[in-house]
């Protein structure tokens, strides 16, 4: 295919010219290795990608592995760490197709680690063992891109299979009677938002409850990101379940695909989320954002942990009282208004500081 880089373009115009001066030297290909600037975000991607595999009539599973998880960009104890999400494509042999990688910071440097191990004839096998230059400002100790190993080498093992956002749906809307969804997050996740239809059993509550699943299903497992829903699955798997799925990129991912159905369902944007009865009407509303109110400092956690810390917080506090909320993890920014409306306090508005976000809740409606 044309790939109009300038990196590749720059590379066959030097070969041309020491060709044209006598040389013998030939374009080895490009692997399309790009990057691009979203607004806050940064996308970066590398090889082919799961559409293009699709086109080729490639299918999933019997010619090639695809697996998305969620990493920090940093290690999530230092200041400022933000998501990454990053996907991975492999044959059944661990060959590396593509990766494409999205995130507020450090997407450039994995795709570019990603593109080089491709260059070089690594396989996901050589991604785990990379030796990577870590302190907690800069990366974690299991960089994303080792990360995306280990998973990669779960998957060629048998030991954790992958569902995607489009594969749940079809299930879903085709009514399959063998198909249950299970969501192991705590309730105060569950909250903010879940799949209509789900099973919801925490994840510290699975062993003593795993009899309430049907084994002869195929369980679809659900966390924030991925990561609760591995640890679900290994437990099934110790019980005896055999048809066990994570759904990939978690809950979060799942709702960023579904947007429009979520607005549809509950309202999005504040015309809608503050004419309701009970809610506060505008000017009280921005004058009580005005007042000073107490600070809650979430930005080194992820999912549960802001949930469960400003759920106990509110407990504490008086109605109309407000709370300012410090954190970098967009998955609670972004479901806190839903979470608010659930559990009947509102929502009042979000600002950015620093790459931080602080949200402002008031307690009560």
């Amino acid at each position: 295919t044309m790939i109009p880089l300038a990196g590749p373009a720059n590379k066959q115009g030097r070969i041309v010219a020491d060709n044209i001066a006598g040389d013998r030297k030939a374009y080895k290909g490009s692997l399309g290795t790009a990057v691009a600037q979203v607004f806050d975000l940064t996308a970066a991607t590398v090889g082919v990608n799961e559409k293009s595999l699709t086109a080729q009539g490639k299918v999933k599973g019997k010619d090639y592995h695809a697996l998305l998880i969620n990493q920090k960009s940093h290690a999530g104890y230092y200041p400022g760490a933000t998501v990454l999400t990053l996907k991975l494509l492999f044959d059944l042999e661990g060959k590396i197709l593509g990766a494409q990688v999205v995130g507020q910071e450090g997407a450039d440097k994995r795709i570019d680690t990603i593109a080089v191990t491709m260059r070089m004839g690594g396989t996901v096998h050589d991604l785990a063992e990379l030796e990577l230059a870590y302190a907690p400002p800069y990366s974690s100790a299991k960089d994303p891109v080792n990360m995306l190993g280990f998973v990669a080498e779960n998957v060629l093992d048998g030991l954790v299979s992958f569902t995607s956002t489009k594969e749940v749906d079809e299930m879903r809307s085709s009514g399959r009677k063998d198909l249950t969804v299970l969501d192991v997050r705590e309730k105060v996740e569950v909250q903010s938002y879940s799949i209509p239809g789900s099973v919801h059993i925490p994840l510290g509550q699975l062993r003593e409850r795993q009899q309430e699943l049907d084994k002869s299903h195929l369980i679809v497992i659900f966390c924030a990101v991925g990561i609760r829903a591995y640890n679900a699955a290994r437990i099934l798997a110790e019980y005896g379940f055999t048809r066990v799925s994570v759904a990939e990129g978690g809950m979060g991912f799942y709702r960023s695909q579904h947007y429009e159905s979520l607005c549809a369902r509950e309202g999005c944007g504040e015309q809608d989320l503050y004419t309701g009865e009970g809610q506060l009407p505008k000017d009280v509303r921005a004058a009580a954002v005005d007042t000073e109110g107490k600070i809650l400092d979430c930005s080194g956690l992820q999912c549960p942990e802001p949930f469960l810390k400003v759920s106990k917080a509110l407990e504490e506090m008086k109605d109309g009282e407000i709370l300012k909320v410090r954190a970098v993890d967009l998955g609670f920014v972004r479901d806190v208004e839903s979470w608010c409306k659930r559990t009947g306090n509102t929502f009042q508005k979000t600002e950015k500081e620093n790459g931080e976000s602080i949200v402002y809740i008031q307690k009560g409606l």
